[in-house]
């Protein structure tokens, strides 16, 4: 796995690169949480392509608990990826309403990762 950094307005953003399913699990998503926040880092994104299938299926609970997390450590978290291919409605209302936030993001590319961060 590899860091990329970004710094927008003093602000230490981690870009998650690897080829790996990394996020699984509540403790997957604290592990990740826990050692950026310790390296310095203010806001994390991470590509759809890096977490389990089962998060983006709502009624495994995944998503809701690891997110839960991020928004309770107030780590602000931007998630990457083509969601068009999702046709949960209870999904597309979850990234929609996640959206209307400032917490928890979901984005189709990495350039509008970086200028949904720097416009907060």
């Amino acid at each position: 796995m590899k860091i990329e950094t970004h710094s927008i307005n003093y602000i230490k953003i981690a870009e998650i690169i690897t080829d790996k399913i990394i996020l699984r699990t509540i403790e997957d998503g604290l592990d990740l949480l826990g050692n950026l926040y310790y390296q310095g880092f203010n806001e994390i994104i991470i590509h759809e392509k890096n977490i389990t299938p089962d998060f983006f299926d709502l009624k495994t609970k995944i998503a809701g608990d690891i997110l839960q997390k991020f928004a309770q450590y107030q780590m602000p978290l931007i998630i990457v990826g083509d969601f068009s291919k999702f046709k949960s409605k209870s999904l597309n209302d979850f990234i929609y309403e996640s959206n209307k936030g400032r917490q928890i993001n979901f984005v189709a590319s990495q350039s509008e990762a970086i200028k949904v961060l720097s416009d907060k």
